[in-house]
């Protein structure tokens, strides 16, 4: 049972320290999907602080229920059941969250993506870093917008250069994307004002891809999630086997009279 435990606050350590650095990277990256969502929404950057606490306290946990195993400690033992559990609980009301508010999350995604569209200025130094990574997202995925490249035609610059300028990360040509930022402009000239339909960009709304990817890659996500809970319940009967394994024999120590 002993070698068990330890095996167990081993995984938990690197568990803790993977939650950790996954908490580092949503707010240390400037160059992805993930940039833009943590750029424009709080509740994205308190969710990573959130995973930075938690992978901190796993790896303190895991590190105080050997201390308990190694020493018979029954009150280390029983802080790091109490806290696996409250772990386990908040990972579950986290996915019974974002299940159930799935909707609501997509709509304030969407709105999130429309108005970086519409504000979209490469000259603009502040929003530098969430343009980037938009164009970043564009080009990855090969997309054009959050819904289509219509939503392009709201941008106020594009709009006063009569839509003969577009976006480079969404064009389907290859010399464009060496720019990978910034408006390029239109080769061959439009008799008045041109529309999105006179772009070389791909027409797949961005939103697609990021709903492929999701469904691509749900199966790992969900096996990722699924064997965390499977480790922390193991850790909570090992560690409530070895509580009682210590009372047991606490109670064989003491002198018959």
């Amino acid at each position: 049972l002993h070698k068990t435990m330890y095996v167990l606050f081993l995984l938990f350590q690197i568990l803790g320290a993977v939650i950790l650095g996954f908490g580092i990277w949503i707010l240390a990256d400037k160059t992805s999907f993930i940039a833009v969502l943590q750029m424009s929404s709080p509740s994205l950057k308190t969710g990573a602080c959130i995973l930075i606490g938690v992978g901190a306290l796993t790896m303190l946990m895991g590190f105080l229920g050997c201390l308990g195993a190694v020493n018979e400690i029954r009150c280390l033992l029983g802080l790091y059941f109490t806290c696996l559990m409250l772990i386990l609980l908040a990972q579950i009301a986290a996915a019974l969250v974002i299940y159930f508010q799935k909707e609501t999350l997509k709509v304030e995604l969407s709105a999130i993506v429309v108005d970086l569209i519409e504000d979209y200025d490469p000259l603009n130094e502040d929003k530098r870093n969430l343009q980037d990574a938009w164009d970043y997202v564009q080009t990855q995925i090969a997309c054009c917008g959050w819904t289509g490249a219509k939503e392009w035609e709201n941008n106020e610059i594009l709009r006063n250069k009569s839509n003969t300028e577009y976006p480079c990360s969404c064009s389907n040509r290859s010399k464009d994307l060496v720019e990978g930022r910034g408006f390029c402009v239109l080769d061959d000239p439009v008799n008045g004002t041109a529309t999105y339909a006179d772009w070389p960009v791909h027409e797949q709304g961005c939103m697609d891809g990021v709903e492929q990817w999701l469904k691509d890659n749900l199966g790992i996500i969900l096996g990722v999630c699924s064997g965390v809970a499977v480790i922390e319940l193991l850790g909570m009967i090992l560690s409530i086997s070895l509580c009682k394994n210590i009372h047991s024999e606490d109670y064989t120590k003491v002198p018959k009279s």
